[in-house]
Parts: structure tokens; sequence; C-alpha cells
């Protein structure tokens, strides 16, 4: 099922998505085999504490987060992968692992890859473990404003 404050958030602003429902997957190259997306375009998101606050690294599901690109990126040496157990309070409405890229409705700066920008949509967990968004990556932008950064492998 949909996170309901996504789903909410969707329709308000009146973004055309579709939604695609797969077999439980609980990897983003998994759920992007699964739904039959290539890894290149399915978004996964890692949360990622810098000091004492989080965000979320949004980036295609065939890549790896580098840390230290973090570290350059925003100046603070205290950058890390957050546990689950540190944020699963703050996605009441999603199953741990499958937190959709909407930092902005949970409190988190959004750091997005490069080669999800460039693509013209992005594909994302909504919030469960069988169930994905896909939109234009150009209403993703306009209303998440992420900041666009280099920090994959």
């Amino acid at each position: 099922m949909i996170a309901r404050k996504l789903k909410e958030f969707l329709d308000q602003n009146q973004v055309k998505y579709v939604t695609i429902t797969h077999s439980p997957a609980y990897t983003a190259q998994e759920v992007a085999a699964s739904a039959h997306v290539p890894g290149r375009d399915m978004a996964k998101t890692v949360i990622i504490k810098i000091g004492d606050q989080f965000a979320m690294a949004v980036l295609p599901a065939n890549r790896k987060v580098v840390l230290h690109d973090l570290v350059e990126l925003t100046g603070n040496e205290e950058v890390r992968f957050a546990t689950e157990a540190e944020f699963a309070s703050r996605f009441p409405d999603c199953e741990v692992g499958a937190m959709p890229p909407f930092g902005n409705l949970y409190g988190m700066e959004v750091y997005v890859a490069p080669a999800l920008a460039a693509s013209e949509h992005i594909a994302f967990n909504a919030g469960s473990h069988t169930e994905i968004i896909r939109m234009a990556y150009a209403d993703f932008a306009r209303l998440v404003r992420p900041r666009v950064a280099s920090f994959t492998t």
C-alpha cells in the first residue's frame, strides 16, 4: 500500500504517477527486477546522518553511496549511514527499507545523484515492499527540491 502521506501529497499537487504492484522484494535491485524497471532507473533511498541531522541520499539501484563524497559535499566530517533503529519511527506510514525519496514530507534534506536527475522518469518504493511509483523526474524535482550532487560509485 502506498504511504498515505505520499499519496495525499502527490494528489494534492495534481502529479501524474503510476503505481506498479510487484511480488515482495527488499533490495533496490530486487525491486527493479520484480517491477521490470531497469536498475539505473529505479531510485533507492538511503538514510544518512550528517552530524545530528537525518538526510536522504537518492541514487540508482545499481550504484552505491560514497560517504567520503558526502563529507566533502556537506563540509561535515560526521557523515554516516543511519541505522534502521534510528530512523524507523520517522516513517510511521512506511515499511522499514521502503521509504519514498520525499524527504520534504519527513523533515529531511534530499541529495539526488546526477544520473537520476538526468532521467525523464523516476521510480521508487512507495512505502511498502510490494509497490513502487513511477513519475516524471521534473515533478519529483519540483516537489522535493533535492540537491543534485555526485556521491555514488
